[in-house]
């Protein structure tokens, strides 16, 4: 026993209350090897039992969050006991095979270690003073540009909490770059010295629009440019007319490199073209779809990609690592920058490096980092080229066999990793039927509207997926029509 663990214990017999209820947490430092092994363990029965667990999760009335906190704590090897009892079996299984709501990739086995990693060592990721966490952040972010065939001398970024937060910085770093063009600066006077922004959008997400909300700009404030007929890419003629058309000194075009629902992706060369006659910062939202780059067959889906100012991607996606880590690039750091700055006597450093407190919203950041960077030396590029193409394979053969049944439709030949389709009866009916698919708890799909039909989501993100998931989950579809 060293010689803090007897002070506390001397202390606790005079305060019996904080003393001692502090020194749980040196008990449990010394049993560390041992909790770890338990929660290994436990983490290791929950991954492994992915496959044949109900992919969701219905029923929470067993779990009680009113229950108040607990006075005394009784220690991590117990607490885990009732993690085990209270909270596990009520989860879903996002991390298995037959997930296909939202895009959700699962969490590869380095992937998991380095997350594991990221929190035992508890680095915070602000910059270089002390640590090499920044110049591993610099490195992945790089490697990242090269998995996008994007140059890395002209892009650089940060990481962030996901799209949400990446587009966010899109939005704030365009409307600066917007307000230096024409002489003000929104990072010091506010975004009412730039009244006359408009921003252009065909199919924002769903966290683009939140993000209109947060900036202050408005939810309904964007220009709304048409889409080609069945499809979510953009109109480029209409684009062209309504940029032509507005008299703001400030423009964004957000376009989209793989839609949620039909992962339709923009022509952003032509885009680009405009946006460089119009004087508009183009925003590309490439939340899943940049890593199609890694897939040979639809890599050109991309092209023009290097000509945006902005570009929001998720590694918590189809790089398969734990939540949260999202991406940001930009060809204008120094823009980002100025926007995202923090100031405090506390913060100045002379160590050289990227200092990634100023790159984003947060001020204390995880270091995650780490999990990409152990997943991305543990299995390459080729590693996260199979996922992609095995990915898009199971897409398209889920759409073939949709094709080919009777009780039926395709909503939409797939582009990429995602499979629309419905029943042959109407919106209420198929709304039944997509509850009843759930129930099987063998898959788990998300609704979604297209072509005016109600229908569903089957999106192929995660690493786990192979044939034979693709039979059970045609079995349980078949079982419930």
């Amino acid at each position: 026993m060293n010689h803090i663990e007897n002070s506390f214990q001397n202390r606790a017999k005079s305060s019996p209350t904080a003393d001692t209820a502090r020194h749980l947490m040196f008990d449990d430092l010394e049993k560390l090897g041992r909790i770890l092994v338990h929660t290994g363990d436990i983490a290791h029965g929950f991954v492994q039992g992915a496959d044949d667990m109900d992919v969701i999760c219905r029923d929470f009335s067993a779990f009680d969050p009113s229950r108040p906190l607990p006075q005394k704590g009784r220690g991590t090897l117990d607490t885990l006991r009732a993690v085990q009892d209270e909270i596990l079996p009520l989860l879903a299984a996002s991390i298995g095979p037959r997930y296909l709501g939202f895009v959700t990739g699962g969490t590869t086995p380095a992937a998991l270690v380095g997350d594991w990693l990221a929190s035992a060592i508890d680095q915070n990721a602000t910059g270089p003073e002390g640590s090499v966490n920044a110049a591993v952040e610099e490195q992945v972010i790089n490697w990242l540009c090269e998995i996008a065939n994007l140059p890395v001398p002209q892009f650089d970024g940060v990481l962030t909490t996901g799209a949400t937060v990446s587009n966010l910085l899109g939005l704030v770093a365009g409307r600066q770059w917007c307000g230096e063009k024409v002489g003000v600066d929104i990072d010091a006077d506010g975004a009412g010295a730039l009244p006359d922004l408009e921003l252009f959008a065909a199919s924002p997400h769903a966290s683009m629009i939140k993000d209109l909300s947060i900036t202050g700009i408005g939810r309904n404030n964007f220009t709304k440019v048409a889409t080609h007929p069945r499809s979510e890419q953009t109109d480029i003629a209409d684009l062209k007319a309504k940029l032509a058309a507005s008299d703001a000194r400030g423009k964004i075009v957000i376009a989209s490199a793989g839609t949620v629902n039909a992962t339709d992706f923009d022509d952003l060369n032509a885009i680009a073209d405009l946006c460089m006659t119009y004087g508009a910062w183009l925003h590309v939202d490439a939340a899943f779809g940049m890593f199609a780059a890694l897939d040979d067959r639809r890599a050109h889906l991309l092209a023009g990609l290097e000509r945006a100012d902005s570009i929001t991607s998720d590694a918590h996606k189809w790089l398969n690592v734990p939540y949260d880590c999202g991406i940001f690039l930009t060809r204008h750091i120094d823009v980002l920058e100025k926007s995202c700055r923090a100031f405090a006597p506390y913060l100045d450093t002379k160590a050289e490096g990227n200092m990634y407190i100023n790159r984003g919203v947060e001020n204390s950041r995880r270091f995650r980092a780490l999990p990409l960077w152990v997943s991305m030396q543990a299995y390459g590029r080729d590693g996260f080229a199979g996922i992609v193409r095995s990915n898009c394979d199971q897409a398209a053969d889920l759409a073939a066999w949709v094709k080919s049944h009777d009780k039926l439709d395709l909503l939409r030949d797939p582009i990429l990793n995602v499979t629309m389709f419905t029943g042959i009866g109407s919106d209420d009916d198929n709304r039944a039927l997509l509850d009843r698919i759930n129930a099987t708890g063998e898959v788990f799909l998300t609704p979604t509207i297209y072509g005016g039909r109600f229908g569903f989501r089957a999106a192929f993100s995660n690493w786990r997926t192979q044939n034979h998931d693709l039979i059970i989950i045609k079995q349980a579809i078949e079982a419930v029509l």
